[in-house]
């Protein structure tokens, strides 16, 4: 104001700034502005008027006020919701901790290690179903009804699997293939949300970046499984890996691997709908 005194609207520009103030208590001055580099303003308005003052004031009004605007839309911007991504972190953390307990607990007697066995089960299933979740979520936002069906699928998924891993009548052997197929379903029912998040969000570079993770975290799962059914490295050397380097060690390491990849994927996610919404 004090550079440029005869500035148009100086009046309402003096007042939009005092019902700035009042509605926003926290921006106490405008001098708190830091990005309105007037230097790069005044290079793209002095060259063609150098003689006419007026316009170069014009010029720079219109510049702070779209920079104010931006300003101001930043401001009131509210971060969009964290919960799907707490629920898969609380997922992951669940599993590991019943793993943990599982074989802390298993050797204390054969009815705790009936039970911790199947506690562990429940944890696998409640990690692959929270991490749904996030992608789920945050890739249809803005198209509810297929975020609640995806999310309602899953769900509906999970607590079967997490039913039939905790009660006693489905550990029987007739029903080990219908075990290995909910866990089974429950990972290839992924490929659909991932599939339609990339038709609709093509060109959008998050979109690539999360289904590279997510590609990445099906890799990890699926080699630590295939490592763990087919007892490598332990069934080459016997005897060699009893205490370290086993299949069911190389196992956990994979899955925390893949599970860590699957944060950084929600990290992305964050980002993208922080900055873009809807």
């Amino acid at each position: 104001m004090s550079c440029f005194p005869s500035l148009p609207n100086k009046a309402d520009f003096q007042r939009l700034q005092e019902e700035v103030k009042s509605a926003l208590p926290s921006i106490t001055s405008l001098s708190s502005i830091s990005h309105w580099h007037l230097p790069e303003v005044l290079a793209n308005c002095l060259p063609e008027s150098l003689s006419h003052a007026n316009r170069t004031e014009q010029c720079v009004l219109q510049k702070m006020k779209q920079d104010f605007a931006s300003m101001i839309a930043s401001y009131l911007q509210q971060p969009i919701t964290r919960w799907p991504f707490f629920v898969f972190l609380g997922g992951a953390m669940f599993c590991l901790l019943a793993s943990s307990t599982c074989h802390l607990l298993s050797c204390h007697s054969e009815i705790l290690s009936y039970i911790m066995l199947r506690v562990d089960y429940a944890g696998i299933a409640v990690l692959i179903t929270t991490s749904f979740y996030p992608p789920v979520y945050y890739s249809f936002m803005c198209n509810p009804f297929f975020r609640n069906m995806y999310l309602s699928v899953i769900t509906l998924m999970g607590i079967a699997t997490t039913l039939v891993s905790l009660l006693p009548v489905f550990q029987n052997p007739e029903f080990r293939t219908f075990r290995a197929s909910l866990f089974f379903g429950m990972g290839v029912s992924g490929i659909a949300p991932i599939l339609h998040k990339l038709i609709l969000y093509k060109d959008e570079p998050a979109a690539l970046y999360t289904t590279a993770y997510e590609v990445a975290m099906g890799v990890f799962y699926g080699l630590g499984a295939l490592v763990y059914a087919l007892r490598i490295p332990e069934k080459w050397k016997p005897g060699k890996f009893d205490i370290a380097g086993n299949s069911h060690q190389l196992f956990h390491v994979l899955v925390v691997i893949a599970a860590y990849t699957h944060y950084r994927a929600g990290l992305i996610y964050l980002q993208w709908r922080d900055a873009k919404g809807c």
